[in-house]
């Protein structure tokens, strides 16, 4: 049986292991600081400092709380006609009601040149009602009457959105008599209608107006004619048909009344001794008028009336529709507009117009949706009909959002989409590290899909803070997301395992670099083995190390900072010197120790750590075995591998017991 114990037995156990908080470590002032701090290394001052981010205030260790941008006041960080909101860490703005971003966003930062431009509400047709004008004001607008309209329920200038005030046509209503005239005719009692006045019989136009105007104050206007008692004169037709007779002092003369033009000779005359006489006046034939045709004409001579319409397809928009042959033989009128009677475009819903003229509209989305299918514009046809626009809008959505991060690496989110579109998204990540400056990880990934809810997991790195942005390409919309990574498992050394019978065995491991390195040690513990030995590699008190003094449990003989170590490591255990703080204390003759490797990283009050065993150092006769975690452990996975003589073997727990052969 001596010649078996040269044989050693391999066992290897696969263990769940617990995160403890580390003990005895010097404070490291970067450690303290606040979660929305930065570690601030100042060499030639203080050292490490603490300092809140961009966007927070405080201290840097015990708080940092949001700093409010909002509170010097919106005009001053968001610029004129803004809202400011203020965000954790940050803040955004918005614009007044009658103002919209220059960059047509709903929200914005000013940093890029984004400010707040003013609505024009006039170049909405129609915006003031029928009879109205428009005036744009800064952030509003305001509305006054056209001439022949006046104000209904209100006073000028009123805004439709807030008063109930409106435009009417003028109406003058009856007419007043006039002393010794009788009315002649009257266009009607609206704006610009005209009444005409002769005197009574028995009477003389002496002097004055004889026409009376409906005025746009909705008050007649005139007449100021004056008539007078005509005693020489009295003898009917003295002067002839359409004559005024004059009485003068032994004689009398004539002008031509109203209507009547003198013929052969000019005014006054008499008829006794000239050749003049009165004829009536005649304004011949009517002039074509755009856009309209003659509906009737009462004659063409003197006060004659004509009235027009518009022509099929044409609607009467304003000015007068009737022409009076006046006084001077020229017609007067009408000076009506007529428009192509499609009338008021027709909307597409949730749409506004946004430019038009008498026959085409062109029409765009209201705020708060976007164009997605059809035509934007409307055409008014030769019947007189709209050929109405096709646009169909739909409700502007975020293009991603219910942006959320799992288990640490993986994105999810819900796409803003309609039927069947397929959307392209990209995502950018970049991560960076409190305790390593220089760490900087990227990186950037493509998806393409028509589902509507999406699940993406990238290849994140542990113990790193990332911003991550996913940028919907049709719309170039981008939703950012933060996450931090936690610390996991460093990767186990490959130990090259040997039994030895020297007190001061060189040992041999090889690793490969890795990105938990600034923050991860290797730690060399002793075993000596007689009685029953338990080994926790979970337990923080072995990395104390206070704990020098050797005793018949384990002990720390040496600790390596990772980030100092190539590929390859050889270590002599018992050599006398101290490594890391720890003496690396001979080994005594005579004894067996296990020697056993952990490797640990710690990132503030989070610990992780694996062990190997590396090695036996023989001097009497011992069996090494493994058990089971005690019934407070969580029950872990055996395994055995022994690969080219290399011995690789993880455990949270591990359980020496002493056993004498026979």
């Amino acid at each position: 049986m001596d010649g078996r114990n040269r044989a050693m037995i391999a066992a290897l156990l696969l263990c769940v292991l617990a995160e403890f908080p580390a003990k005895g470590h010097i404070l490291d002032v970067c450690a303290t600081c606040h979660a929305d701090a930065t570690c601030d290394d100042k060499p030639d001052g203080p050292g490490k400092v603490c300092n809140c981010k961009y966007g927070f205030v405080g201290n840097g260790r015990t708080f940092c709380q949001d700093k409010d941008e909002c509170q010097i006041g919106a005009s001053k960080i968001c610029g004129q006609h803004t809202t400011c909101h203020n965000t954790y860490g940050s803040y955004y703005c918005t614009c007044l009601a009658g103002f919209s971003p220059s960059n047509n966003l709903t929200v914005f930062i000013p940093n890029d040149g984004t400010h707040c431009q003013d609505d024009d509400e006039c170049r909405i047709a129609g915006v003031c009602g029928e009879g109205a004008r428009c005036r744009n004001l800064e952030g509003s607008f305001d509305c006054s009457c056209q001439l022949g309209y006046q104000v209904h329920n209100g006073l000028e200038p009123f805004n439709p959105h807030s008063d109930n005030a409106s435009c009417r046509v003028v109406d003058c209503g009856k007419l007043a008599t006039v002393e010794d005239t009788v009315l002649l005719s009257v266009t009607g009692t609206t704006y610009s209608s005209v009444a005409t006045f002769v005197c009574e019989d028995g009477f003389i136009w002496r002097s004055g107006g004889n026409s009376s105007v409906c005025g746009a104050d909705g008050v007649w206007k005139g007449p100021n004619m004056v008539c007078e008692d005509d005693d020489e004169c009295r003898i009917a037709g003295v002067c002839g048909e359409g004559a005024r007779c004059r009485n003068l002092e032994g004689s009398f003369d004539c002008s031509c009344q109203l209507g009547y033009q003198v013929h052969n000779g000019l005014e006054p005359f008499n008829p006794h001794s000239d050749n003049a006489s009165c004829r009536v006046v005649d304004c011949g034939k009517l002039a074509t008028v755009e856009d309209t045709v003659l509906l009737s004409v009462t004659g063409t001579t003197y006060s004659s009336v004509a009235t027009f319409v518009c022509e099929d397809g044409f609607i009467w928009r304003s000015g007068g529709n009737s022409s009076v042959c006046g006084a001077d033989g020229v017609w007067k009128g009408p000076n009506m507009v007529c428009e192509a009677k499609c009338g008021p475009a027709p909307f597409p819903p949730k749409s506004e117009v946004m430019w038009h003229n008498r026959s085409i509209v062109i029409h765009r989305c209201v705020d708060g949706y976007h164009s997605w299918r059809g035509s934007h514009i409307s055409v008014c046809g030769s019947s007189g009909v709209w050929q109405t626009a096709t646009l169909r809008c739909r409700e502007t959505k975020p293009p991603v959002n219910h942006l959320s991060v799992l288990n640490e690496k993986c994105l999810r989110w819900r796409a803003a989409k309609y039927e069947e579109d397929k959307e392209v998204y990209q995502v950018t990540y970049e991560g960076s590290r409190e305790y390593q400056r220089s760490f900087h990880d990227r990186g950037k990934q493509r998806l393409s899909s028509t589902a509507d809810q999406l699940e993406l997991c990238l290849n994140l790195l542990p113990v790193t803070n990332y911003s991550i942005s996913i940028t919907a390409l049709s719309s170039r919309f981008t939703a950012t997301i933060s996450t931090n990574t936690s610390l996991t498992v460093p990767p186990a050394p490959v130990v090259y395992y040997s039994e030895f019978e020297t007190p001061v065995p060189t040992l041999r491991l090889r690793r490969s670099p890795d990105t938990l390195d600034p923050i991860s040690l290797y730690q060399v513990f002793v075993l000596p083995v007689e009685g029953i030995v338990m080994f926790d590699c979970s337990s923080p008190a072995s990395s104390d190390i206070s704990r020098k003094i050797k005793s018949s449990a384990e002990y720390i003989t040496a600790q390596i900072d990772v980030g100092h170590l190539g590929r390859e490591m050889n270590f002599t255990v018992g050599d006398g010197l101290y490594y890391g703080g720890f003496f690396n204390a001979p080994l005594q003759n005579g004894r067996n120790y296990y020697v056993i490797v952990r490797a640990v990283s710690q990132w503030k009050s989070a610990l992780k750590s694996v062990c190997v065993l590396w090695a036996k150092v023989r001097g009497t006769s011992y069996v090494l075995r493994v058990s089971s975690l005690s019934a407070a452990a969580s029950v872990g996975l055996v395994a055995v591998v022994i690969l080219g003589g290399y011995c690789f073997t993880w455990c949270e727990r591990w359980f020496f017991k002493r056993t004498r052969h026979s």
